[in-house]
């Protein structure tokens, strides 16, 4: 049986960190679709699993302390810029 998107994202996940763009691109898939499916991803990773988040970060000013880190901001609240560090996803275990 061929694993499902999600399944698929999961473990891409568990090789290594990897941005929305990164999986896209590995997976074939869009980015928004990706992004679609790391929230359903991130509640079912396995007990002895976590989801892990590094948030996206502006890379003039630093502000990493955007409200959805499993989201791509368009600019930093901050300074303005849209020069925004994608956030990046693992699945490690805990």
């Amino acid at each position: 049986m061929e694993p499902t998107t999600r399944q698929r994202i999961a473990d891409r996940l568990r090789e290594g960190p990897a941005t929305a763009s990164d999986l896209a691109a590995a997976l074939e898939l869009p980015t928004p679709v990706v992004y679609d499916h790391l929230d359903h991803v991130a509640q079912s990773v396995g007990e002895d699993e976590q989801f892990l988040v590094a948030p996206p970060a502006c890379r003039d000013c630093g502000f990493d302390g955007f409200d959805d880190p499993v989201n791509e901001p368009s600019r930093c609240p901050e300074c303005k810029s849209e020069r925004i560090a994608e956030p990046e996803f693992l699945v490690d275990e805990a």
